[in-house]
């Protein structure tokens, strides 16, 4: 089930950005923001599995850190 949830939210996130590139239009930015941050919580959570506790915790503060940014970017955007 977290693989294919950090599949999801990567293409998700690819996609959103790639979108960006193309388009130079950067208000889905906290979106994509967001689902890195949501990438990097599956992440986080498979390396607790693996009894990888440093890494796991690391990657959870990513979350928290990137949903901050981007609440904070949503926020400043309207």
């Amino acid at each position: 089930m977290l693989k294919i949830l950090q599949i999801v939210f990567g293409i998700i996130a690819i996609s959103l950005s790639a979108y960006s590139l193309i388009t130079r239009d950067f208000q889905l930015n906290f979106l994509m923001i967001f689902f890195l941050g949501l990438f990097g919580l599956t992440l986080g959570i498979k390396e607790f599995q693996r009894e990888r506790k440093a890494y796991g915790w690391l990657l959870i503060g990513l979350f928290l850190f990137s949903v901050y940014v981007s609440i904070q970017s949503f926020i400043w955007t309207k």
